[in-house]
């Protein structure tokens, strides 16, 4: 059995994986491998707490896959599945939610926020949801979550939730922490350097996706905001030279006050122009290798079969574990 801390982290397979999560969480999460036991979710339930359309749901969570394993996540040292693959997520869920107050779920930020909007979609899979965010966690025996500041009052659910449990049922889950790591990339958007980089943003010149091509990449940072100071440098008082600066530093591996050492006396125009070409060359391979993957489905087919029948080994054993506890009689095999 491995000592090693283990490690659990999903995205939601949009289609969309922007340059912040490439630099905020992937590029990350490979730097992990060697130190951490990892598993890595493509939480497809997850998605359908708003309408998907099922050939798009299919070619997203594929591609969202293939974006993994291009970024440098090697499936013989993390464990990478398809949520919906391993029904032990919901089964835990359905038992957590019987100890999870109205109250909690109420407060939580973003279904407030959704909520305030309205909307026909209004569904209870939106209010519910982080109860199934909590059993993804807690399956898995999770020591660390990386996790940005919109989803720590989840992460706190969680906690909560396998506190309550072990009170009353005895030890049974680990109670999760929240993984910083060392240096963070705070990707910000291109058009509104006050927010973080999204893929809901509504301006698609607010964000780069890893599929975008080099011209439609080197279009959207040259049209990125800026400011009228037209001095490089890397400054909060210059909230968009030094977003751009922060993302071409992830690229050249050099500091961001550095980089910006290079451009004094030197305008906007050739900054841009230059941080343009280094953020396309550098998310090129990522790209290429995607696509490489999205034609081979049969390597995809055995990627994530593996990936699931690794985790529902683990996941089975928890789930049996709580069931028995809670007082469920075990399931005998004729």
């Amino acid at each position: 059995m491995s000592d090693k801390k283990i490690i659990f982290s999903g995205i939601q397979p949009s289609g969309k994986i922007t340059l912040g999560n490439y630099l905020g969480a992937l590029s990350n999460w490979v730097e992990l491998q060697d130190e951490y036991q990892n598993y890595y979710c493509i939480v497809d339930m997850h998605a359908i707490t708003v309408p998907q359309i099922p050939k798009d749901l299919r070619e997203n969570t594929l591609l969202l896959l293939s974006q993994y394993i291009a970024s440098g996540i090697d499936p013989n040292k993390s464990t990478i599945f398809i949520q919906s693959h391993v029904p032990q997520h919901v089964e835990l869920s359905w038992v957590l939610q019987s100890m999870t107050y109205m109250g909690e779920l109420g407060r939580m930020t973003q279904y407030k926020d959704k909520s305030a909007k309205g909307g026909e979609n209004l569904n209870s899979a939106l209010f519910t949801y982080p109860v199934l965010m909590a059993s993804d966690i807690l399956l898995y025996s999770t020591d660390l979550v990386p996790v940005g500041e919109d989803q720590k009052q989840h992460l706190e659910l969680s906690r909560d939730l396998a506190q309550r449990f072990n009170n009353r049922y005895s030890d049974t889950f680990k109670i999760p922490e929240v993984y910083t790591p060392k240096v963070g990339a705070r990707v910000m958007s291109l058009q509104d350097p006050s927010k973080k980089m999204s893929k809901s943003d509504e301006n698609e010149n607010g964000y780069i996706s890893l599929m975008d091509s080099n011209d439609v990449i080197i279009k959207k940072v040259k049209r990125a905001v800026t400011d009228s100071v037209g001095i490089v440098n890397y400054s909060d008082e210059q909230p968009g030279i030094k977003n751009l600066l922060d993302i071409c530093s992830k690229f050249e591996k050099v500091s961001p006050q550095d980089l910006a050492l290079r451009y004094q006396g030197k305008g906007y125009g050739e900054f841009k122009s230059d941080a343009a070409e280094i953020i396309a060359q550098g998310l090129r391979p990522v790209r290429e290798k995607a696509n490489e993957y999205m034609n081979d489905k049969a390597y995809l087919e055995e990627i994530y079969s593996q990936g699931a029948q690794k985790a529902e080994e683990v996941a089975s054993k928890m789930l049996s574990k709580v069931y028995k506890k809670i007082g469920f009689i075990p399931k005998k095999r004729i």
